[in-house]
């Protein structure tokens, strides 16, 4: 009719899904209604694929393993800086030692020198109505009864050992042990005629080298006299006070006992390297009357005093 409003045809619109809703920003219609176990099965809006499935799984555990892993970085410097301090101490205490025993080797090679020495004309004055053989008994007895009180004597001083103080009584042991040790040496030749050739410290320097590596210099060979005065003496005589010092420790024993112990060892020393010594000297030994006039042996302006 012509009053009547004329009708409009209805358009029937397709309803969309929450999430497919694009325009604006508020939420879709509807999302509100949408089950909550469908809206937790969407995926957040950024989230990246590679986060689901086994691949997040994977970096879940490494990294619920990182916190062990750390501990077992920063545990292994702690001891990688232990072990260093370690090897830093050892390498201070063989400087040390390596030190030591290079200035207790020149304090011998200072003092050999200034040990005085008998020659045979004295000796056969001193020690009359004697052979070779009977004269070197005397002195090696004498010798050896010096070095054992000087062995009885630093093992009374180390009755209540003070750890500080050991060093330095090894030390004033073997400069001792080894002066009276130089003198018995020196004299030895004189018996049986091979007295090096040289000036006081070339023959001073080779009975230390003869003290050294305990033999008898062979005076019909220039080549051992060349090499006693060469460079190689100092390192074996480093080596031979390294092994003096071993075998002295049981000096340093407490109670009187350090004292006994020092004694017996060092006479035992003693007639141990004479006989070596001796027995070297021997094969080579010309006699008394053969000898040509030799002069009077030149004495240190200032001697070192031995006691004996």
């Amino acid at each position: 009719m012509a009053g009547d409003t004329p009708s409009r045809k209805r358009r029937f619109r397709l309803h969309r899904k929450p999430e497919a809703y694009q325009g604006g920003t508020d939420p879709a219609p509807g999302a509100h209604d949408a089950p909550a176990e469908h809206s937790a099965l969407l995926p957040s809006p950024g989230a990246r694929d590679d986060e689901r499935g086994p691949s997040a799984s994977l970096e879940a555990a490494g990294r619920a393993g990182t916190p062990a892993d750390r501990t077992t970085t920063s545990a292994t410097p702690v001891k990688a800086r232990r072990l260093d301090a370690v090897r830093r101490g050892v390498a201070r205490s063989r400087e040390g030692a390596r030190a030591g025993l290079a200035h207790l080797a020149d304090r011998l090679i200072e003092n050999a020198p200034r040990v005085p020495v008998r020659d045979l004309a004295t000796l056969r004055r001193q020690f009359p109505g004697l052979g070779p053989e009977q004269l070197a008994d005397k002195l090696i007895a004498g010798a050896a009864n010096a070095t054992s009180t000087v062995g009885a004597g630093v093992g009374a001083a180390a009755m209540m050992p003070v750890p500080p103080a050991m060093p330095a009584e090894l030390a004033a042991e073997i400069t001792g042990v080894a002066a009276i040790e130089l003198k018995l040496i020196a004299e030895l030749h004189e018996v049986y005629g091979q007295r090096p050739p040289g000036t006081l410290k070339e023959r001073a320097t080779a009975y230390l080298t003869s003290w050294t590596e305990e033999r008898g210099i062979d005076v019909t060979k220039p080549a051992t006299i060349n090499a006693a005065l060469g460079g190689r003496m100092k390192r074996e005589l480093r080596q031979r006070i390294m092994k003096r010092m071993v075998r002295n420790l049981p000096n340093l024993m407490p109670f009187m006992v350090g004292a006994a112990v020092g004694a017996v060892m060092n006479r035992r020393d003693t007639k141990n390297l004479a006989e070596r010594i001796r027995k070297d000297l021997r094969s080579r030994q010309v006699p008394w009357e053969a000898l040509p006039q030799l002069p009077p042996l030149d004495q240190p302006e200032h001697p070192k005093e031995l006691g004996f």
